[in-house]
């Protein structure tokens, strides 16, 4: 029996999964996402953790979370600037407490993926590999990758010639190679190892 069934079973519902994208990428936002499942939803048995899945199938349930009458989800992003200024740990925690606080309904307990929780106004657990083991956070997971990736994809016809919509800003040969070349955008992460490092010239106007 998983922690997520435990606590359903003990009447904890409504009961949240909560999941981050994008903590290691050089450009673009970490986005968070909050999900609740009816605990009698047929979601529940079909969802994965998102990186076992490939696009097609995440997007695919990504189509059914959102539109499922027995789903509340929430998820917030924090972009490069303010990753900047207070780190990648916090702006994550920030997120997430944002993801939640957009539900529409208040959870009795949260799982959180990882070691660290945000501070929210609710009992909140972590739960190293939730993205594997509890179905919420894994649905928090298909949420938060799906929605970052299409945010990514719409930043590479903003600013072309990085291959966002390929490699989504995590650091790659081809994106090392374009920062040298290009520089650096509004939503590279400055603070990250490799953005201005990586950076010789004055790079394009914008």
């Amino acid at each position: 029996m998983t922690l997520e069934e435990r606590l359903l079973s003990q009447g904890r519902i409504p009961l949240c999964g909560v999941d981050e994208a994008g903590r290691g990428p050089l450009a673009g936002p970490v986005v968070a996402a909050a999900v609740i499942m009816d605990p009698q939803s047929p979601l529940r048995s079909l969802v994965r953790d998102s990186k076992g899945l490939s696009p097609r199938r995440r997007e695919h349930l990504f189509g059914l979370i959102t539109n499922s009458p027995q789903v509340w989800l929430g998820y917030a992003m924090v972009d490069a600037a303010r990753i900047d200024e207070i780190n990648i740990l916090q702006a994550t925690l920030q997120a997430m407490a944002q993801a939640v606080s957009r539900l529409g309904l208040v959870p009795a307990c949260v799982l959180v993926d990882g070691t660290v929780a945000p501070t929210i106004d609710c009992e909140c657990l972590t739960v190293v590999r939730g993205d594997v083991t509890e179905p919420s956070i894994s649905a928090a997971s298909i949420v938060a990758k799906v929605v970052r990736d299409r945010h990514m994809i719409e930043m590479d016809g903003r600013y072309p010639g990085y291959g966002f919509s390929r490699h989504k800003g995590y650091p790659t040969r081809a994106h090392y190679e374009a920062i040298r070349t290009l520089g650096v955008t509004p939503i590279h992460r400055r603070s990250f190892r490799g953005v201005t490092q990586e950076h010789a010239g004055q790079g394009p106007p914008w």
